[in-house]
C-alpha cells in the first residue's frame, strides 16, 4: 500500500489554473524529487499537500485513509485540517525559524504545544531530549543554545530540518532546501538529506539540484505549466527523457549529467 496517494489535484487562483490533474503515489521509505522551472507549480503542490493551500479538486490519502477530498471540503473543519497537516513536515527554503528562540527551542516548540493541546502524555523532558538528539543528528550538538542570527544559513536550515522531524511526520517535504544558501553551504544540507534517504525517510524534495535529484531520488516528476509532463525513475526522466519539454529543461543542467 502506498504511504501517499494523490489523485487529480487542481488548484486555481482566480482564473489562473496553477495545478491541473496532478496524480502520483509514493511508497514508504521512497524519495520523490520534483523538478521544473520556476512558476511550474512545484511549490503550490507542496503547499496543497501541507494544507497551506486547499486544492480545488482531487483527493489526498495517507496510508490508505483519505484525509482530503475537495468534493467534501465543507465537511472538513479547521481542526481536522490541522490534524491532517501533521502527516507532513515542511522545510521551507527561507528557514522560517523564530528569531527569539534558540536552536533547541525552535526544534521542540511545536511538539511541546502539541503535547499540551492534545494531552498526549509526553513529558517535556522527553521532548527536550529528543530535540537534542535531532540536533546532534544534524551535527549541531554545539549550537543548541545559539539563536538563528548566530548560525550560518546551512546551520539554520539544518535546525529547520530537525524541527520538521521532531513532529514525526509520515512524509518530509523540502521546498528548494538549498536555494537560499551560498554555494559553499549547500553541500552540508544535501549531506543531511542524503543521510535521511539512507535511513529510508519518506521525502518529497522540490529541487533544482539535478545531480542530487538523480543521486537521492527513487522517483522523479518533471512539472511544467502546472501539469506533470513526465515522471519515472531518475535514470529515465533525467538521463533519458521522453518528452521534448523535459529535454529542453534539462539542457540547462547539462554540466550535471
Amino acid at each position: 500500500m502506498s504511504i501517499l496517494d494523490v489523485q487529480h489535484i487542481e488548484k486555481h487562483f482566480g482564473a489562473t489554473r496553477v495545478l491541473e490533474d496532478i496524480s502520483f503515489s509514493l511508497e514508504q521509505g521512497q524519495v520523490l524529487s520534483i523538478i521544473g522551472s520556476s512558476g511550474s507549480g512545484k511549490t503550490t503542490l507542496l503547499r496543497c499537500l501541507n494544507f497551506l493551500e486547499r486544492p480545488d479538486a482531487g483527493t489526498i490519502a495517507v496510508r490508505g485513509q483519505t484525509i482530503f477530498d475537495a468534493a467534501d471540503m465543507k465537511a472538513q473543519t479547521e481542526s481536522q485540517i490541522r490534524a491532517n497537516r501533521l502527516h507532513f513536515g515542511l522545510v521551507f527554503q527561507s528557514f522560517n525559524l523564530f528569531p527569539q528562540y534558540t536552536a533547541l527551542e525552535n526544534v521542540i516548540l511545536a511538539r511541546q504545544l502539541l503535547a499540551k493541546s492534545q494531552k498526549t502524555g509526553e513529558s517535556n523532558e522527553a521532548i527536550v531530549q529528543e530535540g537534542k538528539a535531532l540536533l546532534d543528528q544534524m551535527g549541531l550538538s554545539d549550537r543548541m543554545d545559539n539563536y538563528p542570527h548566530q548560525l550560518s544559513g546551512g546551520q539554520q536550515q539544518r535546525v529547520a530540518i530537525a524541527r520538521a522531524l521532531a513532529m514525526k511526520p509520515d512524509i518530509l517535504c523540502f521546498d528548494e532546501p538549498t536555494s537560499a544558501l551560498d554555494p559553499e553551504l549547500t553541500g552540508e544540507v544535501l549531506k543531511v538529506i542524503r543521510g535521511l534517504a539512507r535511513k529510508h525517510t519518506t521525502m518529497i524534495i522540490v529541487t533544482h539540484e539535478m545531480a542530487f535529484a538523480r543521486d537521492v531520488a527513487d522517483h522523479v516528476i518533471f512539472m511544467d505549466g502546472g501539469v506533470i509532463v513526465e515522471q519515472g525513475a531518475p535514470a529515465d526522466v533525467i538521463d533519458n527523457p521522453r518528452e521534448e519539454r523535459t529535454r529542453q529543461f534539462l539542457s540547462r543542467f547539462s554540466q550535471d549529467n
